[in-house]
This record gives structure tokens, C-alpha cells and sequence, in this order.
């Protein structure tokens, strides 16, 4: 796939993931990897990102594979942000595809 491609659609991908339930990294990047391949370091600067702008909220659990996880919840207004990126993501889509239609 087309690293831009890539690129513009990863954070949508990654808070849809979410939503459905909460993640920890190495989970998220598996489920990820599963529509767009990617790579953990890929990965963890959007988590950053996203949880500083308050889209997700943290919480460790205890593994029985090793230290704590951090997991990743969805908060209010990442569900909200999602909802406007899946939004624009439509609109962009068909736009895109009836260009080339077209043509």
C-alpha cells in the first residue's frame, strides 16, 4: 500500500479499533497490521498523540505474560473525533471514487 495512503488513514484505524474494545499497544498494532501493515514504532507516537489530546485514557492491568499492560479506553470526545474523521473519510472516499468513475 502507498506509505501516504497509509499515512492519512491509520488514525481513523486506530480509534475504530478501540472503540470496539480497549487495547494494549502490541494488541492494537496486531489489529492494525490486519487492514494496513504496520509497525509497533509506527504505532506509538499516534497513541501518544492521541491520549495527550485526551481522545484516549490509559489504565495498566496485570499480565500473566510479564510486567503490567497500559491499555488504551476510548474517551468521550474520541469517540466524537472518530465520528468526524469517519465522516470526512466517507466524503473523501466517494469523492475519490466518483472522480475516477469519471473519467
Amino acid at each position: 500500500m502507498n506509505a501516504q495512503f497509509k499515512k492519512g488513514v491509520l488514525e481513523l484505524i486506530v480509534l475504530a479499533a478501540v472503540e470496539q474494545k480497549d487495547m494494549y499497544g502490541y494488541e492494537l498494532v496486531a489489529e492494525v497490521s490486519k487492514v494496513v501493515n504496520v509497525k509497533e514504532g509506527t504505532i506509538y507516537p499516534i497513541l501518544k498523540r492521541l491520549t495527550n489530546e485526551h481522545y484516549f485514557e490509559t489504565y495498566l492491568r496485570e499480565s500473566t505474560e510479564g510486567p503490567p499492560r497500559k491499555y488504551y479506553h476510548l474517551t468521550a470526545a474520541g469517540i466524537l473525533h472518530l465520528r468526524e474523521l469517519e465522516k470526512e473519510w466517507e466524503e473523501f472516499s466517494q469523492n475519490v471514487n466518483r472522480f475516477l468513475k469519471e473519467r
